[in-house]
């Protein structure tokens, strides 16, 4: 990230300052430092903003957490999947808290929840930190579940359809189908290059499940104690049985994903209190002693925030984007990514906000369309891939991660094959049409 940072910044700076030489400003307009001086003000007060506004967030989902894991519905979730888990990730105990808390982000991203999957992550992070014998340093865990968190598994883009749909889309949703395809083909992707990034870099890190816990995480918290029935995992036919139900929702989210949305938070949170009353939880303490978990991660990761927002900004603002587009428009146009398709590409992994900005000027172009190629194309980048620094920026900068080793790499790895999926599953869909 040192070297990431650092480049970015200094391509804004020289490209900034090259126009500001050689290329007078228009009337009335800033000059490109003082555009570059601006953005960094107003990316730096962005970011601090954005970090506040997870807070009402973070603390509500932190709370729900609490309440499900005082339930025991984490270890539930994660004995069903057990078999598929344990595979991915076998530095982490199948019992251990880590293993629910990264299903429940999972699942959140599949439904397309955004700000929702955030604090199940950071939740999944803090725990993975307690298994790790070198903190500061990334995990092999730890880029597993950030590399399929950038590739972004999405079941249900939710917010891209309601913008496609206030752009006049005849069918809103009919991004459904190439969104899948593109995710699935990145989240594939993200765990191969994963495995293989790690067999090519330096010997894997030893995870072992009885490492002692980070000075500033503080004591881990005692297993909690099962009765002997419930030790292990379930049977196979009932993880069998769980997955299979997943897959059923497939269709169903398709055919009636508008209508299912609105119900999806609503339910999720009733079903969480519900469950811990169920187990004689009490929910109300339970909640409010993992809310109070919010405010002070979102504070945390603030640091973290400005430093990659504002290089962000400071590259958008200096004209450096506008010059790859122009540089590289005519030569993606002929693989089947369009100029105006073209900043959506590059925008994606470095900011979520640009990239539906992006977005939104695009389909609502009248010589665009929502309808059209590159508008379903641009809509099928916005909901199959994640902004990639943003998730390593915030979910590292929650457990003081600084060396992140080759999850990047993963990352962008992961994004470029979900572009090159959403190409072909787009040209595929529109010539078959």
């Amino acid at each position: 990230m040192n070297i990431i940072f650092l480049s970015i910044v200094l391509i804004a700076f020289v490209t900034a300052g090259g126009r500001q030489f050689f290329i007078a400003p228009a009337s009335g307009h800033l000059s490109p430092m003082e555009a570059l001086s601006k953005a960094m003000v107003d990316s730096a007060a962005g970011s601090v903003e954005l970090a506040f506004g997870l807070v009402g967030v973070m603390t509500l989902f932190l709370g729900l957490m609490k309440v499900a894991e005082k339930g025991g519905l984490l270890t539930v979730i994660a004995r069903l999947i057990r078999p598929l888990m344990a595979r991915l990730f076998p530095e982490v105990p199948p019992e251990h808290p880590a293993m629910g808390a990264m299903i429940l982000n999972l699942s959140a991203n599949v439904l397309g929840l955004g700000n929702a999957a955030t604090p199940f992550g950071i939740r999944a992070m803090q725990e993975l930190n307690r298994l790790n014998p070198t903190p500061g340093t990334a995990t092999d865990a730890m880029a597993l579940f950030l590399a399929i968190n950038t590739s972004s598994v999405t079941l249900l883009p939710t917010g891209v359809i309601a913008l496609r749909a206030a752009a006049g889309s005849a069918d809103p949703a009919g991004i459904l189908p190439t969104t899948l395809f593109a995710t699935a083909c990145s989240t594939v992707t993200a765990i191969i290059a994963v495995k293989l990034l790690r067999r090519l870099t330096r010997k894997p890190l030893p995870c072992p499940a009885d490492a002692p816990p980070p000075a500033d995480e503080g004591p881990a918290e005692p297993p909690e104690v099962l009765p002997d029935t419930a030790q292990g995992a379930y049977p196979v036919w009932a993880s069998v049985l769980a997955l299979t139900g997943i897959l059923t929702l497939i269709p169903v989210t398709v055919a009636y994903g508008r209508s299912i949305s609105p119900w999806i938070l609503p339910g999720l949170m009733a079903g969480f209190l519900i469950f811990g009353l169920c187990r004689r939880v009490r929910v109300y303490e339970a909640f409010v002693d993992g809310a109070k978990d919010g405010f002070q991660v979102a504070v945390k990761i603030i640091p973290y925030l400005v430093a990659i927002l504002v290089a962000v900004g400071m590259l958008r603002a200096s004209g450096a984007m506008d010059l790859m587009v122009g540089a590289l428009g005519p030569w993606t146009a002929q693989v089947g990514l369009p100029a105006e398709a073209l900043p959506m590409a590059l925008m994606r992994p470095l900011s979520g906000s640009g990239a539906f900005a992006i977005l939104a000027s695009v389909i609502n172009d009248p010589a665009i369309g929502p309808d059209s190629y590159t508008g379903y194309l641009v809509s099928t980048l916005q909901g199959c891939t994640e902004t990639t620094f943003y998730v390593l920026a915030v979910y590292f900068g929650a457990v003081q991660v600084r060396r992140i080793r080759y999850t990047l790499a993963a990352g962008l790895i992961a994004d470029l094959a979900g572009v090159a999926a959403s190409v072909a599953a787009c040209t595929y869909l529109l010539t078959t049409s």
